[in-house]
């Protein structure tokens, strides 16, 4: 049975982030076929492209290079001011560049976004998708992820998630290991 690895790139830094906790459950509900790897992206220096020549940041070559080797990506955000947070749109520029050498181009991703709120981060999910249509990026489609309210949804700060929400993250990463599979430019 072919693996597919996911690199998992987290929207919010703080400690004890929802979006967080979420790709905490999606990696472990993920099905036998897909390998979800959490990217830290939280300390890659501010895009500046005169930086970007023969001595890129290390922290920019090591996050290109692990990008280069998984087969899918898995955003999950949080929602900043009806939009993605500075340090995920860092991590797409810093992955976009040096200019003809995208990491992102034919990647499969899918986006999941995370708040506080009722609407479930769908500001911060549009604008995410803008960008990866940009950057060439196939993103899923179906079935669509917004979980609002987050906080309702653990028995306990810091707890499990209930079950209706374990069932359709579930239904979510099941859905990406089978699209991402018909999607990678990997031979399967």
């Amino acid at each position: 049975m072919v693996k597919l690895k996911a690199g998992v790139l987290v929207g919010s830094l703080r400690r004890e982030s929802f979006n967080k906790k979420i790709s905490q459950a999606l990696i472990a509900l993920a099905p036998e076929t897909l390998s979800l790897e959490p990217v830290e992206i939280g300390g890659l220096p501010l895009f500046n492209e005169d930086l970007d020549n023969d001595s890129p940041p290390l922290a920019w070559v090591e996050f290109r290079k692990k990008m280069q080797l998984v087969d899918c990506a898995l955003f999950v955000t949080p929602e900043y001011n009806r939009s993605v947070p500075g340090v995920l749109k860092n991590a797409i520029d810093v992955g976009s560049r040096p200019y003809g050498k995208s990491i992102w181009d034919g990647k499969p991703a899918a986006v999941i976004s995370v708040s506080p709120g009722r609407i479930g981060g769908f500001g911060a999910n549009h604008h995410l998708r803008q960008s990866l249509v940009f950057l060439n990026v196939p993103t899923m489609q179906q079935p669509e992820a917004y979980i609002g309210e987050v906080a309702k949804l653990f028995d306990a700060p810091g707890g499990a998630l209930d079950e209706a929400t374990k069932r359709h993250l579930k239904t979510f990463i099941d859905g990406f290991a089978v699209w991402a599979g018909r999607n990678t430019n990997r031979r399967l």
